[in-house]
């Protein structure tokens, strides 16, 4: 059974920093594509990063472009989201999702295995 597990959400400042983990079980970490998604309140759920198999193409939101960077350690079976520059906006739960194919997307419909999210509140 496939688990998703994320970890390292807060309060922060705006202009803050802050690192999220997704340590995933139950599979051979490194053949499929990963991504994170966010939902703030009262919105839809939306796409923030994915990276491909085996350290391969990384996919980001516009919103995030240049602020957040996602990346991947097979050896560990975990996925990372560094996130700099934090604003307000950003505040929602931030979850980790896997696809079972090897190629990153940014829809979420392709991902069949959820997280249970972690909370990020960016203060003004």
């Amino acid at each position: 059974q496939v688990q998703l597990v994320e970890s390292g959400g807060g309060l922060v400042q705006a202009g803050g920093s802050l690192r999220l983990s997704c340590a995933a079980s139950g599979r051979t970490f490194s053949n499929y594509a990963m991504g994170w998604f966010r939902q703030a309140p009262g919105k839809e759920r939306e796409f923030v990063a994915a990276i491909g198999w085996n350290y391969g193409r990384t996919f980001y939101a516009d919103s995030v472009k240049g602020r957040f960077t996602i990346s991947r350690d097979n050896a560990k079976n975990t996925v990372y989201l560094q996130m700099n520059s934090l604003k307000p906006e950003d505040t929602a739960v931030y979850f980790c999702a896997s696809k079972n194919t090897v190629v990153a997307s940014y829809r979420a419909h392709e991902y069949d295995y959820w997280g249970q999210g972690t909370q990020v509140t960016v203060s003004s």
